[in-house]
């Protein structure tokens, strides 16, 4: 292996490593809740917003940091976010109050957004396009895909052992450490022409995204018809729309509108988002399933998660051998294919459910899809852009699946939601009407109502599935295997 080589498998770790942080970060906390709200005194209409500030802010802020990375260089946009992101890390472990903490997580999630897009666009340029980059991302893609499961894990172990801090400090020794390492391993790269941001466009598309997931997340807490919820997402469309004026009319737009014309790269975003919306909900679910129904304690849950996670790490590594072979379309569709079986094979759970016969079938399932999917729709996203474009393509994709979470989760969360009231609801109705106990009838119902919310929430997320197999033939272009493993970049992007 000469001297490059080993460079840019080095940079790929240190990539890599700041990747796995800022995923398992979106799952770290779910099981460290119970414990800060009893040590902070969180009020519990304020305990989403340690969740849901990382969220706004990270799914908000992503295009813009895929631009700035192109405009003022990779490398120093992505140490920039990296510091941010540390220093948002201590604070959130150091938090006295719901105020800090809350505030801590939103500059957490700043961090993210501009790392994120930034280390992607730093490993497109840095793996030349073909079999190569494939490899690289078909290691990025396994890290993106146990994440959720080992953050799951992690929390759980360390709530259990040392304390619901370490959820964030442990993100300071891996932090610090690439900080330190990447300005020796990774060269500066940047976009051409002279630094100018879109400030228009800027403001337009981050207010319209931010907006966007503030109003899906306060509708999946508040309802559907909260005023608030839908004022955020009315505003949400209007900045949207007047972003889309601003870009096709600036000079240096912040957002391209010409980058659509890659067809493959408009097909990979559509599945990404569904992708996200999919498995975002699957996870929460199922935790929520594991917790509420089968009585499993935060560490047991983590532990189960491990299955998920191996099988992902597996299949993410051979399909990026498999794209290269037979191109990305094909493993894709079979990706979403086996995904859609998981998430059908999950319908199946029941109140007196257990591990092996309701859950490892679907891991399997779903694990290999995800482990399948994840790779090809990076590629695809990011096949035939020019690496002055690198950041933008990394953000939009990124974005794609973030603001594809947010709005399965709300979506799901509602169907679910209104599905296991309904139940509760028509059993107390019965034992009142039979001279019972309405509220003892409610309280033996709810595990029964629980679990058909669940499953009418994973059938929802089976037919996002679908729609992005659909997507995945006919949108996403055919390109040969020796298209894939030798592809250069298309011009005018």
């Amino acid at each position: 292996m000469t001297q490059a080589d080993s460079r840019r498998w080095i940079v790929l770790t240190l990539l890599s490593l700041t990747q796995f942080i800022l995923v398992i970060d979106v799952s770290i906390v779910n099981v460290a809740l119970a414990d800060i709200q009893a040590d902070l005194a969180f009020s519990q209409e304020n305990l989403q917003w340690i969740l849901s500030a990382y969220t706004l802010t990270f799914g908000g802020l992503l295009l813009l940091g895929g631009r700035m990375a192109d405009l003022f260089g990779r490398r120093r946009v992505f140490l920039i976010g990296l510091a941010v992101f540390i220093v948002g890390s201590a604070l959130c472990g150091f938090a006295q109050s719901e105020l800090m903490l809350i505030v801590s997580r939103a500059l957490q999630g700043i961090g993210a957004a501009i790392i994120s897009p930034g280390a992607l666009s730093i490993l497109t340029t840095t793996f030349q396009e073909g079999a190569e980059r494939n490899k690289a991302l078909g290691i990025w893609g396994a890290i993106a895909g146990v994440g959720g499961a080992v953050g799951v894990l992690a929390g759980g172990f360390l709530v259990e052992y040392l304390s619901w801090r370490w959820v964030f400090l442990v993100n300071l020794p891996i932090g610090l450490a690439v900080l330190f390492l990447v300005p020796r391993f990774v060269l500066e790269s940047r976009g051409e022409g002279k630094p100018r941001l879109d400030l228009g466009g800027s403001l337009t598309i981050t207010g319209g995204l931010a907006t966007l997931i503030y109003g899906l997340t306060r509708a999946e807490t508040d309802g559907w018809g909260d005023s608030i919820a839908i004022g955020m997402l009315a505003l949400s469309a209007i900045l949207i729309v007047g972003s889309l004026f601003i870009e096709a009319t600036v000079k240096d737009p912040l957002l391209p509108l010409g980058i659509f014309r890659n067809r493959t790269l408009t097909g990979a975003n559509i599945v990404g988002f569904l992708l996200g919306a999919a498995i975002f909900a699957m996870f929460f679910f199922i935790s929520l399933y594991m917790q509420q129904v089968l009585q499993y304690s935060a560490l047991g849950v983590g532990t189960r998660y491990l299955l998920f996670a191996i099988v992902i790490i597996i299949a993410a590594a051979a399909s990026q051998a498999l794209v290269t072979r037979f191109g990305v379309r094909p493993i894709l569709a079979i990706g979403m294919l086996l995904l859609l079986a998981g998430l059908v094979y999950f319908t199946r759970i029941d109140v007196d459910g257990s591990y092996s016969r309701d859950l490892v079938p679907g891991f399997i399932l779903a694990g290999v899809g995800l482990g399948f999917a994840f790779v090809p729709v990076s590629i695809a996203a990011l096949q035939g852009v020019e690496d002055r474009m690198a950041g933008v393509a990394s953000g939009l994709i990124n974005t794609s699946q973030q603001v594809g979470g947010a709005v399965g989760i709300a979506i799901l969360s509602t169907v679910a939601t209104s599905t296991t009231s309904g139940r509760v609801e028509d059993a107390a109705s019965a034992a009142a009407a039979g001279g019972g106990d309405p509220e003892a009838a409610a309280a033996a119902a709810l595990p029964g109502g629980l679990v058909d919310g669940f499953v009418n929430a994973f059938w929802t997320g089976a037919g996002m599935a679908v729609v992005g197999l659909i997507c995945t033939l006919f949108i996403i272009k055919k390109v040969g295997p020796q298209q894939a493993a030798t592809a250069h970049h298309a011009p005018g992007l």
